[in-house]
């Protein structure tokens, strides 16, 4: 399976680059909004933006579904310092206009990961927790011990994790909702996630 290619302002790609999530400064690349959304074929791409954020807290995606939610949850991500992973295959092509209409040009201060699946996934966490969003469990979100490199991660729009990724996670919570509703949208959730795991790890944007 190939890694992730990494891009050169401009958009030319460069040698495949593995992810690494731990001490190591990940390297800055100033790529325009164009140049983020050009097809690069099956090639999987890595964006990485300025700052030290390898050892920071993520948000993952599962197989997301719809366009607007990651333009959205990238908005989140840049405004609070928190990169985002995508696990593929989306349901989306990714130079879809609607992300980058939610996203705007905050894309340009947002690190993204693409993942061709779980596994590889996973296997770039290395150390890390992965903490599932999920409606089934009883662990409430506000009553959880969050760690400041904890990887956030949320199922696909219609139909959440299967059974499989679920047991690979090393913890389940869930935001509290009331019982006539089924859930909040995924947006809304990571925005509420992100904010509470934050605060608790005294890792806010100050």
């Amino acid at each position: 399976m190939e890694p992730p290619r990494r891009l050169r302002p401009g958009g030319a790609e460069t040698a495949p680059l593995a992810h690494d999530f731990g001490d190591r400064e990940e390297r800055s690349y100033r790529v325009t909004l164009r140049d983020t959304f050009r097809p690069a074929g099956t090639a999987r791409l890595a964006r990485f933006v300025r700052g030290r954020q390898s050892a920071a807290m993520r948000i993952a995606l599962f197989e997301p579904e719809i366009a607007g939610n990651v333009g959205a949850i990238l908005r989140l991500g840049a405004c609070l310092g928190a990169a985002v992973d995508l696990i593929e295959p989306m349901g989306f092509e990714w130079d879809d206009r609607r992300v980058r209409r939610t996203a705007m040009d905050y894309i340009d201060h947002v690190t993204i990961a693409r993942h061709a699946g779980f596994d590889a996934f996973k296997a770039a966490l290395g150390s890390r927790r992965l903490v599932l969003f999920t409606t089934k469990t009883r662990q409430s979100a506000f009553d959880f011990s969050f760690m400041a490199d904890d990887v956030l991660l949320f199922g696909k729009e219609s139909a959440g994790v299967p059974a499989a990724v679920a047991d690979a996670c090393d913890a389940r919570v869930r935001i509290p909702i009331r019982p006539q509703v089924r859930s909040m949208n995924v947006a809304t959730s990571a925005a509420l996630a992100l904010g509470e795991a934050l605060r608790q790890t005294a890792t806010l944007p100050s």
